[in-house]
């Protein structure tokens, strides 16, 4: 960018990234949502996507260790308790994220020791994951707080899941459900605010440029633990050596 946008402009800049690179597009996510997988295959993209899950309340960790703004960090920290869970009597005792997202690895049958160790992970996972949080950590904080822009397209992603998943699996209840229904508000709450922030502190081309890539970067962070998924378990079907295997496999 070489000229300084408006706010609404540098908005539309973001969003033009997501209609072009979120990951909704990628064909692994088309056959999950449109029932094409087996039991197998939905259970390795839902024990690797955990290791995301997990990485986020990290990652948000990280970026609040960098904030001297009080009232950023107090904005910024139920983020870490919508995925950790918040504590009894201190804000409600609500189960959090990475709970939810374990109901859903049980109903789909998957140890949940298993799950948290993440050993049965694929290492590209890994690597996005931890080069996710490596950005926030390193990065400067508009970049940081633009890379959770991609919240602003989750909401569509989680209709459609619920209802494909629903609709496709007949191995997957609504209990399993829980944690894309709790994340339709959450979602679009957290994106409000990090939208605003980002528009109130890209006040530079370059900085609005960088806000735009840190969008870019996140999708391709996405991006690139579905293509893991569709090589290992969809075609040419290469699982690595100590990652989950599927029964009859």
């Amino acid at each position: 960018m070489s000229r300084l946008l408006t706010p609404d402009a540098l908005e539309a800049a973001i969003r033009q990234v997501g209609a072009e690179r979120y990951h909704d597009k990628h064909p692994f996510h088309r056959l999950l949502h449109g029932g094409k997988l087996d039991r197998g295959q939905v259970q390795a993209w839902a024990l690797n996507r955990y290791c995301y899950q997990a990485g986020v309340p990290r990652k948000d960790a990280a970026l609040i260790s960098r904030v001297d703004d009080r009232a950023l960090r107090r904005a910024w920290v139920h983020r870490i308790l919508d995925h950790d869970g918040a504590l009894e009597g201190k804000t409600g005792g609500e189960d959090g994220g990475i709970e939810r997202w374990l109901v859903l690895t049980d109903a789909l049958g998957l140890d949940r020791d298993y799950v948290i160790t993440m050993q049965g992970a694929l290492p590209a996972t890994r690597f996005a994951v931890e080069a996710y949080v490596a950005f926030v950590r390193e990065r400067t904080l508009v970049e940081a707080v633009a890379s959770s822009l991609t919240e602003l397209f989750a909401p569509s992603i989680h209709r459609e899941r619920i209802a494909g998943m629903l609709e496709s699996y007949d191995f997957i209840g609504e209990r399993a459900m829980q944690y894309f229904r709790r994340r339709l508000d959450q979602a679009n709450r957290d994106a409000d605010f990090a939208l605003a922030f980002v528009k109130r502190h890209a006040t530079t081309p370059e900085a609005q440029a960088a806000a735009v890539d840190a969008v870019r970067f996140k999708c391709n962070v996405l991006w690139a633990q579905l293509d893991a998924l569709h090589h290992a378990y969809v075609a040419p079907g290469l699982v690595p050596p100590g990652a989950f295997r599927p029964e009859g496999t």
